[in-house]
């Protein structure tokens, strides 16, 4: 299922968490025979088959689209594929193409917008994930200086990067699209137009979860296998007018960010 079909114009869509879906034919009432006339029997047999026929096209359940020409589960992103594998929490994997760039731009701006970037440990695996050989270690020793231990005492952090007990640390990045200012089959200069959440849940806390817009310039490399990001950078905006939607409290707010898990984001 994708939110937004892909066009020339360019959607971007998103991968919903795969799950089973029941047979709809399964608990269908089965007609009636009677012997009054051949063609409502021989009518019945082909309904059936028809059917049958139907529910073996709607994939196999994995999320791919369906394996017959033109058919698409009912929950399938339709188009590529946008990601082969996974490191860790990171999407790995993408298409040689512009879409594969657009889609690796948007997880990996999900990644490095992620509450993980605030521990050591788990930023150097996802800076180790998704950045090219080259960058790595420019790369990790930028964010290292960013996510300093003043910083995150200044922001009500631990420092490793954990909430205070009877706290909730929120910080997620929601792509709401992709632009490609540049593509080459060696490399790839993508911008991903973000929604952010960030602050602490709690009754205590000084830093309440607030929302923000900001766009994420993601440089990338094709090392041969996928893309890599080679540099990042980011600035404010565009910024849409804040609705009027009442705002809810902080049990409610913690509650959401542990109970709806997030996507892989895809062209």
């Amino acid at each position: 299922m994708s939110l937004g079909d892909e066009n020339d114009g360019g959607q971007t869509r998103t991968r919903l968490p795969e799950g089973g879906t029941g047979d709809v034919y399964g608990g269908a009432r089965r007609p009636a025979r009677n012997s009054r006339s051949l063609i409502t029997v021989v009518g019945v047999v082909v309904l059936l088959i028809a059917a049958i026929a139907f529910a073996n096209r709607s994939g196999d359940g994995d999320g791919d689209t369906a394996k017959g020409p033109g058919a698409a589960a009912p929950t399938a992103a339709t188009g590529v594929r946008p990601v082969s594998g996974r490191n860790g929490t990171v999407p790995t994997g993408y298409a040689h193409d512009e879409q594969g760039a657009q889609s690796a731009a948007a997880n990996y701006a999900v990644a490095l917008g992620s509450d993980g970037m605030f521990n050591p440990e788990r930023r150097h695996d996802i800076v180790e994930t998704i950045a090219d050989a080259s960058a790595v270690q420019k790369l990790q020793a930028g964010f290292d200086a960013d996510y300093s231990e003043a910083f995150l005492t200044q922001i009500g952090l631990n420092s490793d990067g954990t909430a205070p007990a009877g706290s909730t640390f929120v910080n997620r990045t929601l792509p709401a699209g992709t632009k490609v200012q540049s593509f080459s089959q060696a490399s790839a200069d993508i911008d991903v137009w973000c929604m952010g959440l960030f602050g602490l849940t709690g009754d205590q806390s000084t830093k309440p979860v607030t929302s923000g817009w900001f766009t994420v310039s993601v440089k990338l490399k094709w090392n041969g296998s996928d893309w890599k990001v080679l540099e990042t950078s980011q600035k404010t905006g565009p910024t849409p007018v804040t609705g009027d939607n009442p705002v809810s409290g902080s049990e409610e707010i913690a509650g959401a960010v542990n109970d709806f898990g997030g996507f892989t984001y895809a062209r």
